[in-house]
């Protein structure tokens, strides 16, 4: 059998976000069994999200061709509008994880996505983005062996990723998939030497716990968690849990890691009326009155000089803003109003895909 090369074997590794972008890729939301009243209030969330981080790096938004016109009308000039089919609007799981080799060539992996466990059929237009943007852009693609989304992993730049057991090992995406050896390709194809495994994700989120919603690393050695002090919510013992895993944990270089803890948002349910605006017909993914959104603030999106996150009107954006701005304070923080794409099932750092900066 011919020996596949890994990007580690390459000299390839993901760069943390906080390193230097060439820009970010986004994808415009359409999908009508997704998103409430044609899409259009999602469309205008997605619009000023693009606009804010156009203030520090460039955007590309991906379009698909019905739908060309009117994001180009919608969107300032300085965003690049791209023509490409997509099923959904994801770009954190549907593009690639870029990668910087040695030299600062760029790389990228193209994971097979299989829209988390088959939850919204169908999903191969989505899964051929990852090498059509690594091709626009002439890098080097490599095709992993197992399914992951791009929300399951954080790094931290310097050899360490964070996953959720939840998420990572769930049979949905790759049957009888042993531990090892999905450690063997993150670390394969991350250019990683350590994986630091929590538990459970956020709990009501429909990607089995994505580890963007509920940690991520700051800066090398600090990790920042979403905290729960209510023992009435299901997060309480999620976040202690959680929290010491990573009391437990070193990182690649031997560390420690320092917690940090952002608070949950206020708890927050789909209304009838926007449970009401999905039309289920095509997927059966009905949104229901009364069901719990799966809100958090560490789903913010690290651009140049910024700090792109979401708020959501409710009594916790405050305190959320003043731990983003005491951990970032050479970085303006910059918080959008987010419930429509919550809505969707995830939220900005969802939506956007970091493109580092080659040499």
């Amino acid at each position: 059998m011919e020996h596949i090369i890994t990007p580690h074997e390459a000299g390839f590794r993901m760069p943390a976000e906080w390193e230097a972008h060439t820009g970010c890729w986004m994808i415009w939301p359409e999908r009508p069994d997704n998103w409430r009243l044609g899409a259009k209030p999602a469309q205008k969330a997605f619009t000023a999200i693009a606009t804010a981080i156009s203030r520090f790096e460039p955007v590309t938004m991906l379009v698909s061709a019905a739908q060309y016109e009117n994001a180009r009308a919608c969107l300032p000039p300085a965003i690049r509008v791209v023509e490409m089919s997509s099923n959904d609007a994801w770009a954190r799981d549907i593009a690639c994880t870029f990668l910087l080799g040695k030299n600062g060539e760029l790389a990228g992996v193209d994971w097979p996505f299989k829209s988390w466990g088959g939850l919204y059929f169908p999903w191969d237009k989505d899964d051929a983005i990852a090498s059509k943007i690594l091709g626009l852009e002439r890098a080097r693609s490599f095709r992993a062996p197992f399914v992951i989304e791009g929300g399951a992993i954080h790094v931290d730049g310097e050899g360490t990723v964070l996953v959720a057991e939840q998420c990572v090992l769930n049979e949905n995406r790759n049957t009888d998939v042993r531990r090892q050896d999905m450690e063997r390709m993150l670390k394969d194809y991350l250019g990683a030497s350590h994986v630091i495994w929590l538990e459970n994700g956020v709990p009501h989120d429909e990607t089995d716990g994505h580890i963007d919603n509920l940690a991520c690393f700051v800066k090398p050695g600090v990790v920042l968690l979403t905290w729960c002090d209510d023992p009435a919510d299901p997060h309480y013992q999620v976040s202690r849990e959680a929290e010491a895993r990573l009391k437990d944990a070193r990182d690649a270089k031997g560390r420690a890691l320092t917690i940090e803890r952002i608070p949950m948002p206020t708890p927050m349910f789909y209304t009838e009326e926007e449970a009401a605006g999905v039309d289920a017909t095509a997927s059966g993914m009905n949104r229901k009155a009364g069901e719990r959104l799966a809100a958090s603030y560490v789903n913010f999106y690290i651009a140049n000089g910024a700090i792109i996150a979401p708020a959501f009107g409710v009594e916790t954006d405050e305190p959320a803003r003043k731990v983003l701005a005491r951990l970032f304070p050479e970085r303006e923080i910059v918080m959008l109003p987010a419930r429509e794409i919550l809505l969707g099932g995830g939220n900005i750092h969802c939506i956007t895909q970091q493109q580092p900066k080659a040499l």
